[in-house]
């Protein structure tokens, strides 16, 4: 996207807070379901996507970014269902949520393409106030993540944590409590 869509799409956002700071290029799918606290900033290559329909499905996706949030380059959040991003996370760079995959694991889900399996959810991905995520770090489907937490460089997390955690590895377990 470049600078004159940036300021259509600004306008289709369900909401957006003060003082974003937009490096680009930045991508955004169905600005209409994405809100954006004030004094977002990210860096080129951001992906932001809340898919409404794919294929025959159709969704309702909500994507909720909290303010003072700030991602570095190559973040990319994927939505069909709901993505929470709350006050004050910091988001290194090359950093993967998804709050969707492509099918369930059954004979007649493994017999079609990957790209023509139906989405499926798990949950929601909730990230809660005063989060730093590390490089390269996955986050998948039904993950809720505590305040005040840690996320290791290159942690897979597959499963929940509560707050004041700092988790690493893959897939990510709890390696203290702060």
């Amino acid at each position: 996207m470049n600078k004159f869509e940036w300021i259509w799409k600004r306008r289709r956002f369900k909401g957006i807070g003060k003082g974003a700071t937009i490096v680009f290029p930045f991508y955004v799918k169905n600005p209409q379901y994405i809100s954006i606290g004030k004094n977002f900033s990210c860096l080129w290559n951001t992906r932001i996507e809340a898919w409404d329909q794919y294929y025959e499905q159709q969704f309702s996706p909500e994507i909720i970014i909290g303010d003072n949030v700030s991602m570095n380059s190559d973040v990319h959040i994927g939505c069909v269902d709901k993505v929470v991003i709350g006050n004050n996370v910091l988001m290194a760079s090359r950093i993967y949520i998804n709050d969707h995959s492509h099918g369930e694991i059954s004979t007649e889900a493994l017999s079609l393409p990957p790209v023509k399996r139906p989405l499926v959810s798990k949950g929601p991905v909730i990230i809660e106030d005063n989060v730093w995520i590390g490089e390269g770090v996955a986050i998948f489907p039904g993950v809720t993540i505590g305040k005040n937490s840690i996320i290791g460089a290159n942690a897979v997390v597959t499963k929940s944590f509560p707050e004041n955690s700092v988790v690493a590895g893959v897939p990510a377990k709890l390696i203290k409590t702060l």
